[in-house]
């Protein structure tokens, strides 16, 4: 049996906001920690009490953020066994290893960190406190690459392999599952992004300051810092960037064909849709505003490499980049995946013969699109009397919203462009000593301060919708993971998560607010140096 469609929609959309939620604090942490780092370097190397009151005063933001993200991420671990019984089963081998040392090494060193870099100060010596607060930044980092180990693994699964016999994936190699490009890159794009979002967030708060001409010495040195991270962070995530872009073309073409709104395979190099209007159901882009030639070069770096589109993955098949080996279409691998499924049902039913296991063994890549049949036949059918008509709903299944994620893709640059702009003025004017004087600058860097969050989460959004139909790419549909739990039940969590999480961000921001408000004089009232410095 398979979970209702109903369940399965509500136990995306409830992982779906957990996930999103628990994501606004992750970035802050990120970056933060390494900008008070920096920080806290520069009082250990120049002694000034400015720079121990930056330190503080940051860190007291960071303390209110990585509080809230702690409470907000416990839920998602118990989404998985709850919501997401089969895939839990599914990838528990593989899944175990990285999360494990996460929950047991980087949470907990995070944690202790944390709490000595607040409770430190009097106790520890300057270098001591300094080290402290770079086994914070180091501990959150690595907490970030454990997760998106596994996070790699549901959109390239290397490293491990599917047994007939347990209906599971087993590790064969542990070292490919950590390194696994995607999970390489997608580690360094996401810590990037988290960097520029906390040099914003510093930039903004320091404009903020400068606006109301208070703290003047402290947000002077805060806005220079802000900008020198972001500068170096934005360079770094174009980058970072380009080279997921790569790895999509090579491993995920429906994915890249979806981003790019690219119905047909065009003759290399392909035009680039700047703008689009995709139409899902005639699969053709009903308008278009195209940059001839540019989409050849962005996404293969070649002028003759072809960039398959949706049709041609669906009915005709492609040249896998990687191999050199051509893969059969959609259609003809949902009828061979049914074959091997059927095959492998009799194995383990004991009722197999030589030739079924030859079919097994000759389809078995084919398995995950064979199971994609499963939501349009009764229960106890077997997949292989699919009717073409079925077969070519379930390879429509394949393709991902187009239209959502074209058009969060370019949210997301867009958003990145913008604020690479606005970082790059500020620093020409911070050199020219003029960025003062800048009203209407100061009022856009603070205003600024939430596009970084809603670029990290269209960026999300892009890497995982995008993958869609699959948790684990072309080996386990979405329709098939998730447990046998009445929609209804789904629901009422997802209202009761929504209520508590309404509550925890409430929390954050009233904090944030008063904090960011109160401003370091407030904190940190019997600073004499403090004073001075501003």
């Amino acid at each position: 049996m398979i979970p209702s469609l109903l369940s399965v929609e509500l136990a995306r959309w409830q992982f779906a906001f957990v996930a999103c939620f628990h994501f606004i604090f992750v970035p802050l942490t990120l970056g933060l920690t390494w900008i008070i780092f920096t920080m806290e370097l520069m009082y250990v190397m120049t002694g000034k009490q400015v720079y121990k009151d930056m330190t503080k005063f940051w860190g007291k933001l960071l303390g209110i953020n990585f509080a809230v993200g702690v409470l907000s991420g416990l839920t998602m671990e118990f989404s998985f066994g709850l919501n997401w019984a089969y895939y839990s089963q599914f990838v528990g081998d593989i899944f175990g290893t990285p999360l494990a040392i996460e929950g047991l090494v980087a949470f907990m060193l995070e944690s202790t960190f944390v709490g000595m870099f607040f409770l430190g100060w009097n106790k520890l010596s300057k270098k001591q406190h300094l080290a402290v607060t770079f086994c914070l930044a180091f501990g959150s980092n690595l907490s970030a690459l454990l997760i998106l180990v596994a996070n790699g693994f549901m959109q390239v699964p290397a490293g491990g392999e599917f047994v007939w016999q347990t209906m599971r994936m087993e590790t064969t190699h542990l070292w490919d599952l950590f390194i696994n490009p995607i999970a390489q890159i997608g580690f360094a794009h996401t810590v990037i992004a988290g960097y520029i979002t906390s040099s914003v967030f510093v930039i903004g708060i320091s404009s903020f300051y400068l606006l109301r001409k208070k703290d003047v010495g402290f947000a002077k040195r805060s806005m220079g810092i802000g900008l020198g991270f972001g500068l170096v962070a934005s360079l770094m995530v174009m980058v970072m960037g380009d080279e997921q872009g790569i790895l999509a073309y090579k491993y995920q073409p429906m994915k890249l064909a979806a981003i790019e709104a690219e119905w047909g395979t065009q003759t290399p190099p392909a035009n680039f849709n700047v703008i689009a209007f995709p139409s899902q159901s005639e699969q053709k882009n009903d308008f278009s505003i195209q940059i001839p030639k540019l989409l050849g070069l962005l996404a293969t770096h070649s002028f003759d490499q072809k960039i398959y589109g949706v049709n041609t993955l669906l009915y005709d098949g492609y040249v896998d980049v990687v191999t050199g080996k051509e893969i059969p279409a959609v259609t003809t691998r949902i009828a061979n995946g049914a074959k091997a499924y059927e095959a492998m049902m009799k194995m383990r039913a004991g009722k197999s013969s030589s030739q079924d296991q030859e079919i097994y063994n000759q389809y078995h890549q084919d398995l995950g699109y064979g199971m994609l049949l499963q939501r349009y036949l009764p229960v106890g059918e077997s997949l292989t009397s699919a009717t073409s008509e079925q077969i070519n709903a379930a390879a429509l299944d394949s393709v991902p919203n187009v239209a959502a994620i074209f058009w969060t893709f370019r949210i997301m640059v867009s958003i990145g462009v913008f604020m690479f702009l606005v970082i790059i003025v500020g620093l020409v004017l911070l050199f020219r000593k003029t960025l003062w004087e800048k009203r209407w600058l100061l009022r856009t860097m603070l205003y600024m301060i939430p596009l970084p969050w809603i670029a990290c989460l269209c960026g999300w959004i892009v890497t995982e919708h995008g993958r869609q139909p699959w948790t684990v790419y072309e080996m386990l549909p979405t329709t098939v993971s998730s447990s046998m739990i009445n929609g209804w039940d789904i629901l009422f969590t997802l209202v009761v998560f929504c209520l508590f999480y309404a509550l925890l961000f409430a929390v954050e921001m009233y904090l944030m607010i008063k904090f960011a408000r109160l401003g370091p004089s407030g904190s940190f009232q019997n600073s004499q140096e403090h004073k001075r410095g501003n």
